[in-house]
């Protein structure tokens, strides 16, 4: 049996599912998605912020759900037949991400990840690892784990509590 650690980025690369928000592709760690299903309806959650869409009962876990469009502030979401939410495992924590659609898993090496150009504009691209770049492809990589501030988390515990 061949045990290859998923982790090893030695000239392997890493793995990133891309998706699309609007116009544009991210691309997230393959290793924190857990599974992609169809959007589903959530139950609201008075008083929460706008980008949590609410809660959905996974097999016996009620889990939060993130709209990633509300999120980046990209305009008003629409829900189609290519709407889908990815189920994430982020240290532990099971939290559903609301994206316009999955296209495919994308292995990128250390090389074909560019940093981030500094805008100046003030904005934060914390939550930003790079962009990758694969032939005419460009993937904004986001770090799900520095993406949700830890006053989110505790949010997100709150609702799923």
């Amino acid at each position: 049996m061949n045990h290859t650690p998923h982790n090893d980025t030695g000239g392997a690369g890493q793995e990133f599912l891309a998706f699309t928000l609007g116009a544009e592709e991210y691309g997230i760690d393959i290793l924190k998605v857990q599974e992609i299903r169809g959007h589903e309806k959530v139950t609201r959650i008075a008083n929460a912020p706008e980008f949590i869409k609410g809660v959905i009962n996974l097999r016996g876990i009620i889990i939060p759900v993130l709209d990633m469009r509300i999120k980046f502030q990209l305009g008003t979401p629409v829900y189609d037949q290519f709407t889908v939410v990815i189920i994430l495992n982020v240290g532990g924590r099971i939290i559903g991400m609301v994206v316009d659609s999955v296209s495919d898993v994308i292995t990128l090496t250390a090389g074909q990840v560019k940093p981030v150009p500094d805008t100046g504009a003030g904005f934060s691209v914390d939550h930003v690892i790079g962009l990758g770049t694969v032939d005419e492809r460009m993937l904004i990589l986001v770090d799900i784990g520095r993406m949700m501030s830890s006053a989110e988390m505790g949010l997100m515990e709150q609702l799923a509590a």
